[in-house]
């Protein structure tokens, strides 16, 4: 009987442990990250100019979201180098980038010398209070749209 009264007072006790850390730490200062990506206009794989140019915005958008990636999540690198008779005889490299990006913005898009750029910006409040969400969906408010109506 004893042991029933103890584990069910920790069973109790316990379950404050689980609760969500979030609310145990909340950061002073929010860091904001920027990231840039360039793509070349006239190397986009199209006839058209037109289609050169949103290739090319697309491309650079991808590269500068890559490169936010990097920042967040920052690189899984590879490398094989061989030496043969004390000089280098082969040398490879393989760089790997994964990750989740949550609340970044386009901050600006533009051409520039033959390039296309795109200018990203992540702010660490916007994904603090996402993950805070995500964490705690009993509090998140949920949001009907209704159907508009025919006139």
């Amino acid at each position: 009987m004893r042991i029933l009264l103890i584990a069910g007072c920790i069973l109790l006790s316990g379950c404050s442990l689980f609760q969500s850390s979030s609310n145990q730490y909340r950061p002073s200062v929010y860091p904001v990250l920027t990231a840039v990506g360039y793509a070349p206009i006239d190397r986009q794989p199209a006839e058209r100019r037109s289609e050169q140019l949103l290739m090319a915005m697309e491309s650079s958008k991808i590269l500068a979201y890559r490169e936010l990636t990097e920042q967040v999540y920052g690189l899984q690198l590879k490398s094989n180098t061989a030496v043969h008779d004390w000089a280098m005889s082969n040398s490879d490299t393989q760089i790997m980038v994964s990750g989740l990006i949550k609340g970044a913005r386009v901050v600006k898009t533009y051409p520039v010398d033959g390039f296309y750029v795109t200018e990203l910006e992540l702010d660490y409040k916007l994904v603090w209070d996402l993950y805070e969400q995500s964490e705690n969906p009993q509090q998140n408010s949920i949001l009907v749209i209704e159907p508009a109506q025919n006139f």
